[in-house]
């Protein structure tokens, strides 16, 4: 377990492990502020072993940016007060945390709080190809979103965040624009993947204008989609590696790279995973995710919401990889709401008493 458990250090962020707290909505937070179950929810992490904590994801303060009830905010003095709670809670136990920012994009449905009758801004007015259900997005709409990330990341780093993880995956905003399905705009922001990258560009470039230089930006993305588990953004390396470039130059440091299990290929031809062609590709720290440490992926189907339970499984195959130096740092998702301790538990070798998996832990933090 030796390289799972050796020291990372990019820039200001310096862990003790190559183990990361995958980021999962958990909408216990009332008033999209966080109270303190919610402290005490990552504090445990931290105690447990934790290198790196990537908080659910928390919305950037645009009228639009929530989808789903008691989402935190990353916008606000209360809500910025609560996750202040959160970031002591952690340090103090010897861990860093970053928060993940968030906007919905088109999944919004008006109702949800904050925003209130807001519709759902996107690229194109759509959160499923070919179905317009809200609002496409003007240039002025466009530069409100992406100073309310600017502006989330800046707060971020004023109150104690160790790093910042902007959300361009699963089909919310940021991917919205990245995927053409639902992205048919003819403007600079539409048609080339040059493009319809353009907008999460301006939202890395602004927010490394703003913060330390030495302030990590980790920048999440996938091939799939809550809305089509078979999308793809890149059919091959050549085409992942155009995809990428552009947010390299524009100031990301490391690439968390989803998928839904972290030991199938990416492409044919090769067993490297997404991160392992992220990090062959573009030369950057990689984070590998995916049913890590359970034997089932987390949603049975397209547009599920309910994650799936999963048993305790063998890491051999994760720990070859991290070997190997296929990627660099390994998050942890439905495990560690379970074993809260699962760094520690790998530490000392006690994966058999580990606990698996039931979707009913959801239930509470």
């Amino acid at each position: 377990m030796n390289s799972i458990l050796a020291p990372f250090s990019i820039g200001s962020l310096e862990l003790s492990n190559r183990v990361l707290m995958a980021p999962m909505t958990r909408n216990m937070s009332p008033g999209n502020v966080p109270t303190d179950n919610v402290v005490e929810y990552y504090r445990q992490r931290a105690a447990g072993g934790v290198g790196l904590i990537i908080t659910e994801g928390t919305c950037v303060g645009h009228k639009s940016a929530s989808g789903y009830p008691d989402v935190p905010l990353i916008a606000g003095e209360e809500a910025l007060a609560g996750w202040k709670k959160v970031v002591d809670a952690v340090h103090a136990e010897g861990g860093k945390i970053a928060p993940q920012l968030w906007h919905v994009g088109g999944i919004r449905r008006p109702g949800v709080e904050p925003g209130g009758d807001t519709p759902g801004y996107s690229p194109s007015g759509m959160a499923f190809p070919g179905k317009v259900t809200g609002h496409a997005m003007t240039k002025q709409d466009i530069d409100e979103v992406v100073e309310s990330f600017v502006q989330a990341a800046v707060d971020a780093e004023r109150i104690g965040f160790d790093a910042i993880e902007i959300h361009g995956a699963h089909g919310y905003l940021l991917d919205q624009f990245f995927w053409p399905g639902t992205n048919h705009r003819d403007d600079e922001y539409g048609g080339s993947l040059e493009n319809r990258s353009r907008f999460a560009c301006e939202i890395v470039r602004g927010i490394r204008a703003k913060v330390a230089a030495d302030f990590p930006i980790i920048f999440r993305f996938s091939q799939w989609k809550q809305q089509d588990y078979t999308a793809k953004l890149a059919e091959s390396p050549d085409e992942l590696k155009a995809f990428l470039q552009p947010l390299v130059d524009a100031g990301v440091d490391i690439f968390h790279c989803s998928t839904r299990r972290f030991w199938e290929p990416e492409f044919e031809g090769s067993d490297l995973n997404l991160a392992g062609w992220t990090k062959q590709l573009t030369g950057k720290p990689t984070i590998t995710v995916g049913s890590v440490s359970l034997n089932a992926d987390f949603l049975p189907e397209p547009g599920d919401q309910a994650f799936k339970d999963g048993e305790i499984a063998s890491l051999d195959n994760l720990i070859q990889r991290l070997d190997a130096q296929e990627f660099d740092l390994v998050a942890v998702g439905r495990a560690l709401i379970a074993n809260p301790d699962w760094a520690h538990k790998v530490r000392d070798n006690a994966l058999a008493e580990m606990t698996p998996f039931n979707k009913k832990m959801l239930a509470a933090l």
